[in-house]
This record gives structure tokens, C-alpha cells and sequence, in this order.
């Protein structure tokens, strides 16, 4: 693994050990994943379908795949505001797959994502056709071409979503923001909307169980969150942010985020690794 690549220490260790009590039985499951993979389907027919229909059908209809996915999943998604109009950087935290899907559901947009999406089966796909921009950590030459493109999306109005943290974290620790993305938010000259999502039960309490750590596959994750009962997913929209310096607005974005989240830092890159982590999207 390259210096530069993010890492997180969580893993299976920051997961709640499996409660059946707090599952959903056999035949909710089985409808849940049925459903699952009867809207990936619809969403591979949508995806061809995106580049003919005008923008405002193509966001409704994408909010709604993904709205339905939820429902399906039996995941609540919970919001008091909207993001404004217009071109935006929106940076959050990094916990799961979910967090793609409950910003889509929110609010269409262009998300950054590593390369290795595009191989996730039907989700990779449906994901470049969306718009999708990749970043390949492995290498760091490629990173100045994909600020350029970032920045020209949003100077073309793009609502362009980011995870500045690199790699997931179990939400109730949370990684160092890298500062690169939010040097394509000052280049564009557009707004930075930091937006906190929150894990939890109907009930009010804090889980780490839908978290996507350590080796555990896509499909593993995607078992255990169909099996739980009454997940929430809740997004905060908080106060833009302003300034030049990119790495003083990737700590005011971690700051506003780790306090509406509740997490602690984790582990911060070493004095010497610290510029190359700095490169970092």
C-alpha cells in the first residue's frame, strides 16, 4: 500500500456483535434482497435511459431509484434541510455504500469515488453513467487531472459530492480530511457544503452496524444491512464554508462534521508521511 493511501483502523472490532432479536425474520429478508435486485435491475434500464431525458426528469428519477432502494433495504432516510441551488462541493463523512445512496436520495449529484467502484457489479455500471468521477489512489500522478476535472464540473454548475476522509470509518471515530478536493471548491470559486450523516436506530441510538470495514465484500454488507431492523440513515445540512486555503477548509469541514456527528478523531498521519498525505483526495 502507497503512503499516500488512506487507512483506517476499524474494522470488525467497531461493529455490535450480531443480535438476532434485532434482526428481521427469513421471508422479510428474502423480500428485501429479491427487491434489492429487481431495482438494480430497473437501475441498469434507467441508466441508459439518462442521457435522453432532460436534467430536472433525470434528478427525479434518480432520487426516486434510490428513495426506493432504501425503502426496499428497510433503511429510513431522515432531513430538515435542503442543499441550495446551484453548483456546490459537498463534502461528508465516510461510513458506508449507504452514504452514496442516501446523498442520491437527498439530493442528486456527482459523486468521487475510487476506481475500484466501476467493477462493483450493476452499482459500477449505473455509477459512470451517473456522472460518477474516479480517483485512482494507487496513483498520485493522476490526482492534478482529477481536481481539473472536478473543478470543471463544478464551474459548469455540478452538485459534485466527496468523501475527503479517503476510506471508511465506523462513524463513531472519523479519519483526516485530505485537503486536495477542496482545492478544486476554491479553483471553481463555488460554494463548500459540508453535510454530516448519522447511523441509527428508530429509537434514537447511535449504531455502527451498517459500517463497510476492513475485508468485508460488498455483498456481506449489503446481507447485513437488509438484515437489520430499523435503520435510520440521517443527514445534517450544516453552515457553508468560506476561504482560499484548502487545508484550513478541509479541518473546518471535519470539525463541523465531527461535532454533529459525535465521532472522535482516529489516527493522524505521521510528521513524515504528512505531505504526501496532504496530496491525498
Amino acid at each position: 500500500m502507497n503512503q499516500w493511501t488512506p487507512t483506517s483502523p476499524c474494522g470488525p472490532g467497531c461493529l455490535p456483535p450480531r443480535d438476532k432479536q434485532a434482526e428481521v425474520g427469513l421471508p422479510r429478508l428474502v423480500l428485501r434482497l429479491g427487491g434489492t435486485v429487481g431495482l438494480l435491475l430497473v437501475g441498469c434500464v434507467l441508466g441508459l435511459a439518462l442521457s435522453v431525458l432532460a436534467t430536472a426528469w433525470r434528478d427525479r428519477a434518480f432520487r426516486t431509484w434510490f428513495r426506493m432502494l432504501l425503502r426496499v433495504l428497510g433503511v429510513g432516510l431522515v432531513f430538515e434541510e435542503w442543499i441550495p441551488p446551484g453548483g456546490a462541493l459537498v463534502v461528508c463523512n465516510h461510513v458506508s455504500w449507504l452514504d452514496v445512496v442516501a446523498l442520491q436520495a437527498f439530493h442528486p449529484m456527482r459523486m468521487l469515488a475510487k476506481v475500484e467502484v466501476r467493477s462493483w457489479p450493476l452499482l459500477g455500471s449505473l455509477a459512470g453513467r451517473a456522472g460518477t468521477v474516479y480517483i485512482d489512489r494507487d496513483r498520485l500522478s493522476a490526482l492534478p487531472g482529477a481536481v481539473r476535472t472536478i473543478a470543471d464540473g463544478l464551474r459548469a454548475g455540478a452538485v459534485i459530492g466527496a468523501f475527503p476522509e479517503g476510506t471508511t470509518w465506523c462513524g463513531r471515530a472519523s479519519g483526516r480530511f485530505r485537503p486536495a478536493v477542496f482545492q478544486a471548491a476554491v479553483d471553481a470559486d463555488v460554494r463548500m457544503q459540508p453535510v454530516a450523516l448519522l447511523f441509527r436506530t428508530e429509537a434514537g441510538e447511535p449504531t455502527t452496524a451498517a459500517a463497510f470495514l476492513g475485508d468485508a465484500t460488498l455483498v456481506d454488507s449489503v446481507l447485513a444491512v437488509a438484515r437489520m431492523r430499523d435503520l435510520v440513515v440521517e443527514l445534517v445540512v450544516l453552515p457553508e464554508l468560506f476561504g482560499t486555503d484548502r487545508r484550513e477548509l478541509a479541518e473546518q469541514a471535519q470539525s463541523a462534521i465531527a461535532a454533529a456527528t459525535g465521532a472522535s478523531p482516529g489516527h493522524q498521519a505521521s510528521p513524515e508521511h504528512r505531505s504526501a498525505h496532504d496530496l491525498a483526495a
